[in-house]
């Protein structure tokens, strides 16, 4: 007959010195008492030691590890057919394991979606770097020309700004990629090939260096911008198939969507637009926001949007899977705290917070009204209520498990507020609640490679949580919520210093919010936020636009 676990423990128990008794009956009448004090920095090894020595002892199995993930189908595993069999697994660990860390499954795509991505990698292998299509298409563009009928068509993702900005901006540029059946390139900079892992098998959706244009500068004054060109009459769209003054198209066009976009770089999401855009072979696109919203308001595109994105809110949720796995570096950082700090948890709450130049004691208590209130975070005794009793004993199998909660942002003061309160303070439910941040680097610094590094983990790490309060109009809350597959509580930050208001409320959709999108329609004067019934105005950005679900609104 084979031993329970129970027995087997008991009878390594009995192998032990009294002295490792000793040792380890102090270490558990300790540990409940400190367990809020240890702060979850990373490399605070003694924390990580304790937390992950506990979560064994709690469930009774100090010798297993393998609780701390869940168990996953191969279809799980690859995102119900977003991804593809056939990567080298140790080139980048995350795009296989994902899945076993995530505590929501997420949404499954759909199978036209799945057809399509499967075509967009033949055509990323068939004309990408270091094919003779691509040397091809180089030398037109030496040549400062567009071809008639070009074998193949590219987009080039130009990375600037923040992380989250790099993210939800690539995204976007790619379903457009998608759209058009060009080739999408992303411009290493910025990090970005340290970040993220390849994600089309057997090709590169890196620039590689050597590329003719010097594409970084380009901004308003560039005079191959399409914008511009419009508004001379170099580009004209009174031609069946587009036309210019000269009679030649360019070799590129430049799309400028930044924040100060004129209303003829807007004309980039109206159909006429669309079809002379087409014919010509090289789209290299500034943004730092999620222009798929816009992308939904052009009519060529509606149809397949629709074959390809049954649920709306769900685009960014499914590119953003399919794109962005961290390397292995990255997600070195993912796993190792996820396994240490809050895989043990029952429960975990992750709350993103965006700061200025100081602390704000509104904004803390924003915090703590809003987790309160909504039930993501029981409340606590005040100073004149008594301690309750503290149960010794706990139901076979181990008792309850704790709350984790993850706390994301550059300064420490806000996790230290709230750790300190509901360590100094019981919960009035009895719930013991945990708080780890992982790192605060007090300014966000550009360029430098461990903050980018930490600020791709820490986004990663919300996405994994089981609920999530995320600031408004923040992209690092953006990229983390649709990663999530979640509709997060959102803190409102307009009501910091503001008497009215609620401070947080639930977003209407996981997606992001475009914040600079065209304020009208093309062919009328009509809101674009009421053109089609799924772009809808922002909740946090009044004058951006989100895609939603109609089932929901």
């Amino acid at each position: 007959m084979t031993m329970t676990k129970t027995t087997q423990l008991a009878a390594r128990c009995k192998r032990w010195t009294p002295a490792v008794n000793a040792v380890l009956v102090a270490f558990v009448l300790v540990v409940p008492t400190v367990v809020i004090l240890f702060g979850g920095r990373i490399g605070e090894q003694p924390a990580v030691w304790i937390k992950t020595a506990v979560a064994g002892i709690r469930r009774g199995e100090t010798d297993d590890a393998s609780f701390l993930h869940r168990e996953t189908t191969h279809d799980e595993r690859l995102l119900g057919g977003l991804l593809v069999e056939g990567f080298d697994q140790e080139s980048c660990h995350s795009r296989y394991q994902s899945a076993v860390y995530r505590r929501n499954p997420g949404r499954k795509p759909s199978q036209y979606l799945v057809s399509k991505l499967r075509s967009h990698e033949a055509l990323q292998r068939r004309c990408g770097p270091g094919t003779a299509a691509y040397a091809n298409a180089l030398e037109q563009l030496k040549a400062g020309k567009s071809p008639a009928s070009p074998e193949c068509r590219y987009v080039v993702s130009i990375s600037y700004r923040g992380l989250g900005n790099r993210i939800i901006a690539a995204a976007s540029a790619f379903l457009y990629a998608v759209l058009t059946d060009r080739v999408f390139l992303v411009d290493p900079s910025n990090s970005m090939d340290e970040l993220f892992c390849e994600p089309f098998p057997n090709t590169s959706w890196l620039v590689p260096p050597g590329f003719p244009i010097w594409y970084q500068g380009f901004y308003l004054s560039t005079p191959e911008r399409y914008g511009k060109m419009r508004e001379d009459g170099v580009l004209r769209t009174d031609a069946t198939n587009g036309s210019t003054a000269s009679g030649e198209l360019p070799a590129f066009a430049y799309i400028h969507l930044d924040h100060n976009q004129t209303a003829h770089d807007k004309l980039f999401f109206c159909d006429d637009d669309q079809r002379l855009l087409s014919n010509i072979q090289w789209l290299l696109i500034r943004t730092d926001g999620y222009i798929a919203p816009g992308l939904f308001l052009v009519e060529a595109f509606q149809e397949e949007l629709q074959m390809m994105f049954p649920e709306r809110d769900a685009v960014f949720h499914h590119l953003g899977r399919y794109l962005f796995h961290p390397t292995n570096r990255v997600w070195g950082l993912i796993t190792r705290y996820y396994d240490a700090h809050l895989a043990w948890a029952q429960r975990v709450v992750g709350i993103q917070v965006r700061v200025g130049w100081s602390e704000s004691p509104e904004t803390l208590k924003q915090i703590k009204t809003c987790t309160q209130n909504e039930g993501l975070l029981p409340a606590v005794l005040g100073e004149e209520d008594e301690e309750p009793l503290v149960k010794t004993t706990a139901p076979r199998g181990g008792g309850a498990k704790p709350t984790a909660v993850l706390m994301t942002s550059l300064r420490a003061w806000y996790y230290d507020s709230m750790k300190g309160m509901y360590w100094e303070r019981a919960t009035a439910n009895g719930e013991v609640v945990v708080f780890d941040q992982p790192s605060h680097e007090e300014v966000q610094r550009y360029g430098v490679k461990s903050h980018e590094h930490k600020a791709w983990a820490e986004m990663y790490l919300l996405s994994m949580t089981d609920t999530l309060v995320t600031s408004g109009e923040s992209t690092f809350g953006y990229v983390a919520q649709g990663l999530a597959g979640m509709r997060p509580w959102v803190l409102d930050m307009g009501m910091v210093n503001s008497t009215v208001g609620w401070p947080c409320s639930r977003d209407m959709s996981m997606e992001p919010c475009y914040h600079v999108p065209p304020p009208y329609g093309c062919k009328r004067r009509e809101d674009a936020g009421k053109i089609v019934p799924h772009v809808r105005h922002c909740k946090d950005w009044p004058t951006g636009l989100k895609l939603v679900d109609t089932k929901d609104w």
